[in-house]
């Protein structure tokens, strides 16, 4: 592209005074491409926030790799010597006993239904960054003897709900207790309150409760025994891999679930409404490169005389077309560089000052976390100035067909 050819397309593009329509065109192409552009940018920032949140929430409270017993009623005895067997496999950071159960919490709302985990603390910090941050209390408390009654660690929404404390204490009950001859006979067992945590997953804070895993034994009326081993990597996209090399050593007994497994649904959902989006904001881009087409396509009729003109001057058609090009380039540019500023400065600012809230029982989120990526910006910029390029084809062409002895002919 020579000087020439910028300056006539620069100069195209200013309307004079008879021709404002061409600049109102203009106008209306370089938004229509920087709204497609900033509304991409922050469509897959709030699905990557909204992705990469729930899945810091989810793995913090869930292993990346969980061994559990193919017989649901059958406990893990040998838990130690699977745990040793497991730390030797590659990528293996730490591994966890771990005692699930579902009880009842008797609260200020009445019982309520409570996912009761049993856990060694130090073990489970190695696994899980859930209980690392605590909203109050002390995790160094959690024992199966505080003050002569076993600890507890209550989510936040769960603490709300039912009216409790730290130093509270709460009285849990376990329907499935010690078994007599007229079947299990429900057992109960007060627990003090030792600290509250929240993951900023709502659910999770809502029903979930962390005691030492003796105490959930003994409440359960069971020996030495746990119903998973959690697993940690140093790469959780090695997840399936080392599940199964996992079940492998554990023997036929044991089966393995996966982080990506436990979630297939919600990040299938997830990565389905990422194309989804892409796809329907991508429209707007064919909207601007419409706008384009048709600016450059007046400005073809407009600057008939002009262009016969320049061509009975020695331009040659190569020229003329460049010209048309490199319009459609600047309109694509301008548009681009717009969007992009717009775009990343909105996510900035949303998401630094927590612009729109949710309801934390529907979305498990308290607001919208937007989360751009320099590489999104990089496809999209491309993405625009490819459209905004094709949209010139066609009047650049029809700019290279005027033939200047027919055009000044009768001038």
């Amino acid at each position: 592209m020579s000087a020439f050819e910028l300056f006539v397309a620069g100069r195209y593009l200013r309307a004079r005074r008879k021709e404002k329509v061409i600049s109102v065109i203009t106008v209306i192409s370089i938004a229509g491409v920087a709204a497609g552009v900033m509304a991409l940018i922050i469509s897959l920032a709030v699905n990557n926030g909204f992705r990469d949140t729930l899945q810091r929430n989810l793995l913090g409270a869930t292993a990346h790799v969980n061994i559990i017993s193919r017989d649901p009623g059958q406990g893990i005895a040998n838990w130690r010597d699977l745990m040793a067997r497991f730390r030797t496999i590659p990528h293996v950071t730490a591994t966890a006993p771990v005692l699930y159960d579902q009880v009842f919490i008797n609260g200020a709302q009445g019982y309520k239904g409570v996912i009761l985990k049993g856990i060694d603390v130090r073990s489970e910090i190695a696994t899980s960054d859930m209980l690392k941050k605590l909203k109050a209390g002390s995790l160094d408390r959690l024992t199966d003897d505080d003050a002569g009654l076993p600890a507890i660690i209550l989510g936040a929404k769960l603490a709300e709900d039912g009216g409790f404390s730290v130093n509270s204490v709460v009285k849990v009950f376990s329907p499935e207790g010690k078994l007599t001859p007229f079947g299990p006979e429900p057992k109960s067992q007060r627990f003090r309150v030792v600290g509250i945590f929240e993951s900023g997953f709502g659910e999770i804070d809502q029903v979930w409760a962390y005691a030492p895993v003796l105490s959930v034994q003994k409440l359960l009326s069971l020996g030495d025994v746990v119903n998973s081993i959690e697993i940690r990597l140093d790469d959780l996209n090695l997840a399936p891999q080392i599940a199964a090399e996992a079940e492998r050593l554990a023997g036929n007994r044991y089966t393995s679930t996966n982080w990506q497994d436990q979630n297939r649904e919600l990040l299938h959902a997830l990565k389905m409404e990422r194309v989804v989006t892409a796809i329907t904001i991508g429209l707007i881009e064919l909207v601007g490169a419409l706008n384009i087409l048709i600016t450059l396509t007046m400005i073809v009729l407009t600057k008939y005389k002009d262009i016969a003109v320049l061509i009975s001057m020695g331009a040659r058609r190569g020229q003329i077309r460049r010209i048309f090009v490199m319009q459609g380039a600047m309109i694509g540019l301008v548009g681009t560089a717009i969007g992009l500023t717009l775009g990343y400065l909105f996510c900035y600012v949303a998401d630094k000052y927590h612009l729109i809230p949710l309801d934390e029982a529907v979305y498990a989120l308290a607001f919208v976390p937007f989360e751009p990526r320099p590489l999104d910006g990089v496809w999209i910029a491309l993405a625009a100035m490819t459209v905004s390029l094709l949209a010139t084809i066609y009047p650049a062409r029809n700019a290279t067909r005027i033939t200047p002895v027919e055009v000044l002919r009768y001038e």
